[in-house]
């Protein structure tokens, strides 16, 4: 998305693209613009959440890049809403 946006949509997310998520460990260039994205976020005092999250060692190189929220395989897996129930109807 274009950076002039940023101006103008009201929000209080960013999303770290999983093209960028993929690559993180094997690409220096995926990680300064990862560093990049978490950098701005900090500055415009939004929250970061990396999507496409499947092996720990990319959840270990958000970290240590300093994002603390993922999404994805590693975290959890999509189920259909009637398994969804079924596993949570269990804790209530």
């Amino acid at each position: 998305s274009s950076l002039s946006r940023l101006k103008l949509l009201p929000f209080d997310q960013l999303k770290i693209d999983v093209s960028f998520v993929r690559e993180l460990v094997s690409s220096a260039e995926n990680a300064a613009i990862v560093k990049a994205i978490l950098d701005l976020s900090e500055a415009l005092n939004v929250e970061v959440i990396a999507e496409g999250v499947e092996t720990i060692e990319q959840r270990e190189a958000l970290l240590k890049l300093g994002c603390r929220k993922f999404q994805g395989y590693l975290t959890g897996r999509p189920v259909p809403v009637a398994e969804l129930k079924k596993q949570f109807a269990s804790l209530i």
